[in-house]
């Protein structure tokens, strides 16, 4: 595995939202990227009980340099990784990456470290005080995916995904979410 990831074998390149990016994309693809409120609650709308979430990994992992910059982390700093597929009845639907500092934990009283299979929207969408800070979207070509994830779940097509910066009591976390093809039929 690599050091920082069981889903990439390098750091995905992300942009800010810009109307060039918007005419490339379907209607459907951009209500995914640009969706505020809760994806758990979108995708269990759509596919019920049958909704489930798969943990990939989860430890104390140094973050991406642009990650740990994005949260204002040090480089140095060890942050719980947790890295999830989200899917229908082992249909994969989104490919997911949370970063949480050491802070950002402890604030939530460590509800965010023992999450299992427990979606991460159940849990930082009830803060009353969540506050979506940034976003921004990656266009991901298959070689990216890091073999054990290829080995699992062969991506063949380049994949649209986003990152967002949330706060919860003031506390960041990073979430990035990459919708594969099943989960914009």
């Amino acid at each position: 595995m690599p050091n920082n990831s069981f889903l990439f074998n390098q750091a995905p390149r992300w942009h800010a939202h810009d109307c060039g990016l918007q005419r490339q994309l379907t209607a459907e693809l951009q209500s995914w990227l640009q969706e505020t409120g809760s994806l758990t609650k979108r995708l269990r709308a759509i596919h019920g009980e049958k909704f489930a979430v798969s943990v990939l990994f989860q430890g104390w992992r140094r973050a991406f340099i642009d990650e740990s910059r994005l949260l204002e982390q040090p480089a140095s700093d060890y942050q719980l990784v947790r890295e999830v597929m989200l899917h229908n009845q082992h249909q994969p639907l989104v490919l997911a990456r949370t970063i949480m500092p050491r802070p950002t934990i402890e604030i939530a009283q460590r509800k965010l470290s023992h999450l299992g299979s427990r979606p991460l929207g159940e849990v930082i969408f009830a803060y009353r005080d969540l506050e979506l800070r940034q976003r921004q979207f990656s266009r991901v070509e298959p070689t990216i995916w890091a073999k054990q994830q290829q080995a699992n779940n062969p991506i063949e097509t380049a994949t649209w995904g986003r990152r967002t910066v949330y706060a919860i009591h003031n506390q960041p976390l990073l979430v990035a979410e990459f919708f594969l093809p099943a989960a914009l039929n």
